[in-house]
């Protein structure tokens, strides 16, 4: 899994709440088991029209999100079903977080498992980064060392993700890797069980 340290980037922003796993992506797409090739899909019905042209009215559409690898979208995102092809898609499509009122506690978990930060902000702190995107400033810098998001204009918020989250993405373990730190012992505790048989 890759490890989330700091990142710059584009912020694209999504006004909507309770979005989704089957908008993120639709269940047409989820034929396979692969975890890439999936960002051309990534909203499918809100992004294209029905003869496939793009929808210029869909903000990841927009010229200034063009880019993005960092969304802000509203409350309860990723609620719906606990397909992991959502989080694929996001990460395919090059989305390093996602900053939310809230996510659906699925959605979070399989973030984590694919090294996608997801960040709970205060609706106050929400409605900061908003003006700044009605003001015209779309970048950003997410720290996760810090545990602080700033920009070049001077915004600056703090932000808290629980220790094992947090410890997970700077070191890029999944599950598995959380597993692996533990090979030797796990490899002396199987010789001790033959030994006994």
């Amino acid at each position: 899994m890759q490890s989330f340290r700091a990142h710059s980037g584009v912020v694209a922003v999504l006004r909507r709440d309770n979005v989704d796993t089957d908008q993120i992506i639709p269940k047409q797409f989820l034929k396979r088991i692969e975890r890439s090739g999936y960002g051309d899909v990534l909203f499918f019905d809100w992004r294209y029209h029905r003869d496939g042209q793009p929808d210029p009215a869909f903000p990841l559409n927009a010229p200034q999100y063009r880019g993005a690898s960092i969304l802000i979208a509203g409350k309860n995102f990723g609620c719906g079903s606990s397909r992991e092809h959502a989080v694929w898609a996001l990460r395919d499509y090059g989305f390093r977080a996602i900053l939310a009122p809230s996510f659906a506690d699925i959605f979070a978990n399989n973030c984590l498992k694919n090294g996608l930060l997801t960040v709970g902000f205060h609706q106050a702190e929400l409605e900061r980064l908003l003006a700044r995107d009605a003001a015209g400033v779309h970048t950003l810098k997410v720290d996760l060392e810090k545990c602080r998001i700033s920009g070049e204009d001077g915004f600056e918020a703090q932000f808290e993700v629980d220790e094992f989250t947090r410890t997970c993405l700077l070191k890029g373990l999944d599950e598995i890797g959380l597993t692996l730190n533990h090979e030797a012992a796990i490899a002396q505790y199987e010789r001790r069980q033959i030994r006994r048989e």
